[in-house]
């Protein structure tokens, strides 16, 4: 049990998720705790409350299970093709009181109207939305969006939705989503470069922000690993692998151990590890935390000053031994002895919970927080929000380096979701409100 408190607004949302039975969108600018409050969700429900996640490492990291491993679904497109259930699918779908899915902005329409059909079959309430589930979404459609599949797939969603997004699923056409937005931020404190990210989220980038952004980003970076953000993965192995390559001894490598069904290759570390003393390495999640509090976080910077079978690793002039890390893969079932709902392991991964430093992709990056960072976009960010998330994960302006300037076809904001944010809410303190959609 957590013994945080919540901010105002984040209490005030928890309170409408757990208080009504209204499908709600629960969205917000990077760093406005939108994972705290979906934590604490999990930990202070008293539904019978189910968290499922559109990847296996969204999933692994918020301690749920797939949309398709949850609902039995086939990888695709599933249309209307027929959804084969068992018993226990049965069993399952009929003990849910609340359904929270993370990074929906991931989830296209027609597994959101799949994930509908599938509730209303199982619970024969065919004429009611979910089956009257109440849907609790997470996310951020101005950071991730869906991706699109092979030509046959693109051509399916534009003979039948309105685009491939989450909120064009038909089921919205019968139920009503309200979206409330958080908007304190917790992860930037300088008003200023709030208001240049709020542009760059919103595609209002004006010349004197560009100007601003690309004067500070024109500086040359420290030579001391301030880590890059890129949006390629051969940029990242590059960058990882010729820093290694460049400190002196051998490299030593630890093999992830990994028990029960993992299932495809979402890891959510390396499986095997290379190290060595000097190396610059980013921690993969929370510390456990002591006395003194969490060590390190999800995102925290240091550096390897010792390898025997721990880790040691310096953060800010502190050094931490650093012990292998377990994530747990769950699947969720239904008891019949206590006719609720249940969550059971099904596979272990074991590793150090760090990842090679000098370079991250700005996919990866997503939900950390860095004081400094060169963002590197290639020849051109390639897809909508990508710009926003990397400059996001900065703290403060003042830690902002670019490799190239950026530039306006750098800033792409999708239409649809403009048209889907024109119907948000926001709460201010304990004032939550519906929106139409």
């Amino acid at each position: 049990m957590t013994d945080f408190a919540l901010a105002p607004e984040q209490q005030a949302v928890f309170d409408l998720i757990e208080k009504t039975r209204d499908h709600i969108f629960v969205t917000g600018r990077a760093g406005t705790g939108k994972s705290t409050l979906l934590n604490e969700l999990a930990w202070r429900t008293d539904k019978q409350l189910v968290i499922a996640a559109p990847t296996g490492v969204a999933a692994l990291n918020v301690g749920g299970q797939t949309i398709h491993s949850l609902f039995r679904l086939p990888i695709g497109v599933i249309a209307d093709s027929d959804i084969e259930q068992n018993d226990a699918v049965r069993k399952l779908l009929n003990t849910i009181e609340t359904l929270v899915i993370d990074e929906v902005s991931m989830v296209n329409a027609d597994l959101m109207d799949a994930i509908d059909r599938s509730l209303r079959q199982a619970r024969q309430r065919a004429s009611e939305p979910f089956g009257g589930v109440q849907i609790v979404l997470f996310g951020d459609p101005y950071q991730l969006a869906p991706v699109p599949g092979d030509p046959e797939e693109r051509a399916y969603f534009a003979d039948t939705y309105r685009s491939m997004w989450f909120f064009d699923a038909k089921v919205w056409l019968d139920a009503s989503l309200t979206i409330v937005e958080l908007t304190e931020i917790h992860r930037q404190h300088d008003v200023d470069f709030k208001r240049m990210l709020n542009a760059v989220r919103h595609g209002r980038v004006t010349a004197d922000i560009a100007e601003r952004l690309n004067t500070m980003g024109a500086r040359t970076p420290p030579d001391d690993g301030v880590i890059t953000l890129a949006s390629r993965n051969d940029s990242v192995n590059r960058i990882n692998n010729a820093a290694l390559a460049r400190l002196p001894g051998r490299s030593l490598s630890a093999k992830a151990e990994i028990n029960g069904d993992f299932g495809g290759r979402a890891y959510p570390a390396e499986e095997t590890l290379e190290l060595k003393e000097g190396a610059q390495v980013m921690f993969l999640r929370n510390d456990g935390g002591n006395d003194g509090g969490p060590r390190w976080v999800n995102g925290t910077i240091g550096t390897v000053t010792k390898i025997t079978s721990t880790v040691f690793v310096d953060v800010d002039g502190d050094e931490h031994e650093v012990e292998p890390a377990t994530w747990e893969k769950y699947r969720y079932s239904y008891s019949s002895i206590t006719k609720r709902l249940k969550r059971e392991i099904v596979a272990e991964f074991e590793q150090f919970p760090l990842r090679l430093a000098w370079a991250v992709t700005i996919h990866k990056s997503q939900g950390k927080t860095y004081d400094r960072a060169v963002v590197d976009l290639g020849n051109r960010a390639f897809s909508p929000g990508q710009t926003y998330v990397a400059l996001s994960r900065l703290t403060s302006l003042e830690g902002l380096y670019l490799s190239r300037p950026l530039r306006p076809n750098d800033i792409i904001v999708d239409k649809d979701v403009q048209r889907f944010m024109a119907n948000v809410t926001r709460i201010a303190g304990a004032d939550a409100a519906p929106a139409a959609h």
